[in-house]
């Protein structure tokens, strides 16, 4: 006897497994995002880092560090309006962004590379751990080259 929900099993399968892929890779960026905003507010010694783990409240932590008055935060609603508003929320975001890169003594414009997928984490990256990370390698290279010379 045929069965139709046999045909439908290998589907549900697969989409089951995409999603779960889609959620682990999501996590993921969150959990990479919410660090470098926590490293990039203890640097710019903005107060209440822990906000970058909360979702709206880390907005309002870009603004604070940016400079900008905290209704700035409400930037996240604007895709409520069709097109209009998504595109005046990526504006502001870029802005916003602009201002952190220069508080962190980085060019404004590599704001605009946050457009560009992958690019975005490296520069987020960049600017939460670039400096430290540089300095840390060039000092393990300068022991080791040390220790080899005794």
């Amino acid at each position: 006897m045929f069965n139709p929900y046999s045909m439908m099993f290998p589907g549900m399968v697969f989409a089951g497994a995409f999603f779960a892929v889609f959620l682990i890779l999501g996590l993921a960026f969150y959990i990479y995002a919410a660090l470098a905003l926590m490293t990039i507010a203890k640097k710019t010694k903005t107060e209440n880092a822990w906000m970058a783990w909360v979702p709206i409240l880390n907005v309002y932590l870009l603004t604070q560090i940016a400079g900008l008055h905290g209704l700035w935060t409400l930037i996240v609603l604007l895709p409520v309006i069709p097109v209009i508003g998504s595109v005046a929320m990526l504006a502001g975001i870029i802005y916003i962004w602009w201002l952190v890169a220069e508080k962190l003594g980085r060019p404004g414009w590599w704001s605009l590379l946050l457009l560009i997928p992958i690019v975005n984490l490296v520069v987020i990256g960049i600017m939460a751990w670039g400096e430290e990370a540089v300095k840390k390698a060039a000092k393990t290279v300068i022991k080791k080259a040390t220790k080899k010379r005794k």
